[in-house]
C-alpha cells in the first residue's frame, strides 16, 4: 500500500493481559515471510472493541495483524479463518485490504490470527484529527461516498468473486432477529426493560426478505480508511468479522443506525460513533433516499431495519461489556458499555414509537 499519512495512528503498547508472545511470532512470521529482513516491532491499536488489531512490522514492512479477543464467550464472532477467507476473495474487487498469512496454530499466541497489509488513510471518529478540516462541500461529498460504497458492496456479484459459499442467505432476516434476541440474554447482567417491548414490535412487523447480497455489517466512518489527499475517497473498508450473505437492508439499517444526526437527543451525540453531525452532512433519511436512487431497492420498511440495527448494535455493547462484567477483561473502556447498551434499546424504542428513522 501507499505509504502515507495517517492523522490519527494511535497505536500503542499493548494493553494488560494482551500482550502477544513476540519470540513465537517473530519465529512464525520469519517462516512465513522469508524474505523481510530487519527487527520485530509490535504494538496494539487502542482502538475497536471486539477482535484485537496490533501494529506489526518487520523492518520497514508495515502490517495489521488480528485475533480474538481473550476471554470472549462468542466464538463465532470472532472467526479468523473467515475473516481471512472474506478479504482473500474481496481485496481484488473492492477497497479492502490485502490478507497475507493465516495461522491456525494455537501454540503461537493462544488463537487463530491472521496478518494483513496496512492501509494507511485517515481514520474518522468522534472528533476529527488534529489538523483536519471538514468544511461542508466535503462533508457532504464524504457522505456520499460512504452510502455510494455501501450501494456497490451491495452490488458485487458474490458469486463471481468466490465467495457464495460464505453464507445462507435465505431466511437471513429472521434467523438475526432471533439469533441477535438470543445473544442478548446469553450476555445479560441486568434488566433491561427495553428489549423486551423491541423484542416483541421486532418480531410482530418483520417484513419479507427482498434480496440478498454481501453484507459487512458493521458499516462506519471508523471502519474506513479515507485517502489523506482527499477525503472523500476511500482507500479501503476495514473489519469485516461479521461480513457474510445477507439481506442488503439490514447492512443500510446498521450503517444509519451509526449515523447521528444533529437533532438526535443528547445521549446519542454521547455514543457519536464518527462526524456524522458536520455541517454539509447528509441526514439519515438522505442516505436512505440516495441509497435507494443507487440500488433501485425498495426503503419502504427501513423503520424496522433502523430499529432493528439499534438492537443489534446494544446487544453487541452489552456482549463486550458483559466480557468486563464477568472479569474477563480489565479494559477500562468497557466500564460505561452497559450503560451504552441501555441508551440504544432507548433509542430502537424511541425510534418503533414515533414511527420515523
Amino acid at each position: 500500500m501507499t505509504d502515507t499519512l495517517d492523522f490519527q495512528d494511535h497505536s500503542s503498547a499493548t494493553r494488560p493481559g494482551e500482550e502477544l508472545d513476540l519470540p513465537r511470532l517473530e519465529v512464525f512470521l520469519r517462516a512465513s515471510l522469508p524474505h523481510e529482513p530487519g527487527e520485530l516491532a509490535v504494538r496494539q491499536f487502542p482502538s475497536g472493541h471486539s477482535n484485537l488489531t496490533y501494529s506489526v512490522c518487520l523492518g520497514t514492512r508495515q502490517m495489521v495483524l488480528r485475533r480474538p479477543p481473550f476471554g470472549s464467550k462468542v466464538k463465532s464472532a470472532h472467526d479468523m479463518g473467515r475473516e481471512f477467507h472474506v478479504l482473500s476473495k474481496l481485496h481484488a474487487a473492492f477497497p479492502a485490504p490485502k490478507p497475507l498469512v493465516y495461522c491456525t496454530d494455537e501454540s503461537v499466541l493462544g488463537a487463530p490470527f491472521y496478518v494483513m497489509e496496512r492501509v494507511h488513510g485517515v481514520i474518522l471518529r468522534k472528533k476529527l484529527p488534529a489538523g483536519l478540516e471538514i468544511p461542508p462541500a466535503t462533508a457532504r461529498r464524504l457522505s456520499e461516498a460512504f452510502i455510494d460504497n455501501l450501494a456497490a458492496l451491495h452490488g458485487l456479484d458474490y458469486a463471481a468473486i468466490g465467495l457464495a459459499d460464505l453464507g445462507k442467505p435465505q431466511g437471513y432476516l429472521e434467523r438475526q432477529v432471533k439469533g441477535w434476541m438470543e445473544r442478548y440474554h446469553g450476555s445479560k447482567t441486568h434488566e433491561l426493560p427495553e428489549v423486551e417491548r423491541i423484542s416483541a414490535w421486532l418480531l410482530e412487523r418483520m417484513p419479507q426478505q427482498t434480496g440478498a447480497s454481501l453484507i459487512h455489517n458493521d458499516y462506519k466512518y471508523d471502519n474506513m480508511a479515507l485517502d489523506p489527499a482527499d477525503i472523500t475517497k476511500i482507500k479501503a473498508v476495514l473489519d469485516w468479522e461479521m461480513c457474510t450473505l445477507g439481506d442488503p437492508l439490514t447492512d443500510l439499517g446498521t450503517a444509519v443506525a451509526y449515523w447521528v444526526d444533529v437533532e438526535d437527543p443528547p445521549e446519542m451525540h454521547a455514543l457519536l460513533w464518527g462526524p456524522t453531525t458536520l455541517p454539509g452532512s447528509l441526514k439519515r433519511g438522505e442516505l436512505i433516499e440516495r441509497y435507494a436512487e443507487k440500488t433501485g431497492r425498495d426503503v419502504s420498511q427501513m423503520l424496522f431495519y433502523y430499529v432493528f440495527a439499534l438492537f443489534k448494535v446494544g446487544v453487541i455493547i452489552q456482549q463486550i461489556y458483559y466480557r468486563y462484567h464477568q472479569g474477563l477483561t480489565k479494559d477500562p473502556r468497557f466500564a460505561s458499555m452497559g450503560e451504552a447498551a441501555k441508551m440504544l434499546m432507548r433509542a430502537g424504542l424511541r425510534a418503533a414509537e414515533r414511527n420515523r428513522v
